[in-house]
């Protein structure tokens, strides 16, 4: 009787210390949010730098989350034409929405004025963004990258 209620409290405490390990904070955090881009600031109250990088280059390998910048970091899933990993959301989305957690104003780019006002039948991509301010970063993902412009005045933000 007592072997049996030992090996139960074992396994209470293996099952307990699962749901208390950092790779299970990080991953029920992902999966509670419903944005799609994470910076890596969002997981500071979790662990360690160092051990939040380990995590996230982990969930990276386990396809749950993917790459597409300095610090910036999206859910991803499993293609269903080719089966590798995407991410959730297309790029060009992604991006605005990461720049809007990095605190970056955007505004349309020139391409998209000019084809919302009738000037032109080309349909821009949105890898062009108009940005005030300067920016750094690289957003890319799988050969397809970002590229900013300055945003003219006349852009309304």
């Amino acid at each position: 009787m007592y072997l049996l209620s030992y090996f139960c409290q074992l396994t209470v405490c293996d099952n307990m210390s699962k749901y208390s390990s950092l790779s299970y904070k990080i991953s029920a955090r992902l999966a509670r949010k419903n944005r799609a881009i994470f910076v890596r600031e969002d997981f500071k109250d979790v662990g360690g730098y160092d051990q939040v990088g380990r995590i996230l280059r982990q969930l990276i390998r386990e396809g749950k989350i993917i790459k597409i910048g300095y610090g910036l970091y999206a859910k991803a899933k499993k293609s269903s034409l080719t089966g590798q990993i995407v991410p959730v959301a297309p790029l060009p989305s992604l991006a605005r929405e990461a720049l809007t957690r990095l605190g970056v104003k955007i505004a349309p780019s020139s391409l998209e004025k000019r084809y919302n006002a009738g000037k032109t039948t080309q349909i821009p991509t949105g890898r062009l963004i108009a940005i005030r301010g300067r920016i750094s970063r690289k957003i890319a993902y799988g050969g397809a990258t970002i590229n900013f412009e300055p945003a003219s005045k006349q852009n309304a933000f």
